[in-house]
């Protein structure tokens, strides 16, 4: 029976940065992986969905000059695209599977389960450990309908070879709003299914509308306020039909309506390890009720936005606990990003939140219409500032296609309760855009 120090299960961002910290202080460490090596965002999620959203980007700024300068786009092959991303994705596992070699971490390709607090089984072979970390993500929901059978993931999606003539988007959250803004401009007819009268719940709803009529001048089809009761086969095609009569024909349907917690086949229940329907119960240090046995990243039952950077920052905590830090968890601000055209951004204390209580105001900054040059002229493009009542920055949404690095800015501002005098106190690179909006902004924060 092999023995280390830490067991990781699951090889994605929620534990390889704990795993490569804990063998540089001289650790033991061994990693179990039964799918891609790591994981989820790498493969199959945040980076080929960048990589293939990139050529979007630049054929949006680019209409951004239509009749000032620019006369002729040009067009966007996917399969070419697609191709692109497999020669740069593909390669990645490989890549961390040599760096894990590299660094003596050992990784055991199998589906691991808990055998008792201190052993993990793969196949017929047990590893044992003092701490073992649970980092096995979430995988797409998939709803209970008839034809459910016919229904993809985002994994799917972004691994198809050509793009479909006629798509349905059950769910109008941030995969359905990012693939659907790429489907549409290469020409495919678009649909997108909604139970609920809106889109985006957890972002600014102002932005939202915006984005949401400008999807519909693109051509995307929303229903809202319809529940999907089946999906059907019609000679070439698959008919979507809804509880209040809607039929919408479509060549792909892709069910877009949540994500569930990998917790199942792990054996948690019979170490006692406390799971729900949202993932594993940690208290404020990320353990388990077993204490020696963590969890970190997508599969924690948790109310913070589960992204990489969040689960990144989670495996650097638990690194550190295991290390002998004894403090207990403290979340920064976290910033989300919704990759459509324009993008949307979201940070701290939210618009919604801020019109509910006396404790904040908001300043809406019109950026785009006020730095038409740094900003490739997308005039629409604005950022609604949360302040407390002493004019320090808690929150923002922003929209604009700029948003995702305006944000990151924002967070600096936010987590280091930055004044209007501190920035002034700072040299930024002129004429670039980031510097107006910062000047802009220090015209209401406060001043000491």
């Amino acid at each position: 029976m092999q023995q280390y120090d830490v067991i990781f299960i699951g090889s994605g961002h929620a534990n390889w940065h704990a795993a490569v910290a804990l063998k540089q202080a001289g650790r033991s460490v061994a990693i179990i992986e039964k799918d891609q090596v790591a994981g989820t965002c790498t493969n199959y999620g945040c980076d080929p969905k960048i990589l293939l959203d990139g050529p979007f980007e630049l054929m949006a700024q680019l209409k951004q000059y239509n009749g000032i300068g620019v006369h002729n786009g040009s067009t966007i092959d996917w399969s070419e695209l697609m191709a692109y991303k497999h020669k740069i994705i593909d390669p990645l596992p490989l890549q961390m599977t040599a760096l894990f070699q590299q660094m003596g971490i050992d990784l055991i390709m199998g589906a691991g389960k808990f055998v008792d607090a201190h052993t993990v089984a793969v196949a017929d072979q047990q590893y044992t450990a003092s701490n073992i970390v649970i980092g096995t993500g979430q995988r797409a929901a998939k709803l209970n309908i008839p034809g459910r059978e016919y229904l993809h993931d985002s994994r799917d999606f972004l691994d198809l070879s050509a793009m479909p003539q006629r798509l349905t988007f059950i769910g109008a959250g941030i995969i359905s709003l990012e693939f659907a803004t790429m489907a549409i401009e290469l020409g495919s007819q678009v649909d997108v299914v909604e139970f609920a009268d809106h889109a985006l719940n957890a972002f600014d709803q102002r932005h939202v509308a915006k984005l949401i009529t400008n999807l519909q001048a693109a051509g995307v089809k929303f229903h809202f306020n319809e529940a999907v009761n089946a999906v059907t086969t019609v000679a070439d095609h698959y008919l979507v039909t809804t509880q209040n009569g809607l039929e919408l024909p479509s060549d792909y349907v892709l069910d877009a309506t949540g994500r569930v917690a990998n917790v199942e086949n792990l054996g948690l229940a019979e170490v006692g390890i406390a799971t729900t329907r949202g993932g594993i119960v940690v208290d404020d240090h990320l353990r388990t009720a077993v204490p020696n046995i963590y969890a970190s990243g997508d599969v924690i039952d948790k109310q913070i936005p589960q992204l990489t950077p969040t689960a990144t920052f989670e495996s650097n905590y638990i690194a550190q606990q295991i290390l002998g830090n004894t403090a207990a968890i403290s979340y920064p601000v976290i910033p989300s990003v919704v990759f459509t055209l324009p993008r949307l951004a979201q940070i701290g204390v939210t618009t919604a939140a801020a019109e509910k209580s006396t404790a904040y105001h908001t300043q809406v900054i019109p950026y785009g219409q006020q730095l038409m040059f740094q900003y490739k002229n997308e005039v629409a493009a604005e950022l609604t500032l949360v302040l407390d009542q002493d004019n320090y920055l808690v929150g923002a949404s922003l929209y604009g296609n700029d948003a995702p690095d305006l944000v990151n800015l924002l967070t600096l501002i936010i987590d280091g309760h930055l004044s209007a005098t501190a920035l002034d106190q700072m040299i930024f690179a002129f004429p670039s855009a980031s510097i107006g909006v910062i000047s802009l902004i220090s015209t209401v924060l406060h001043r000491d």
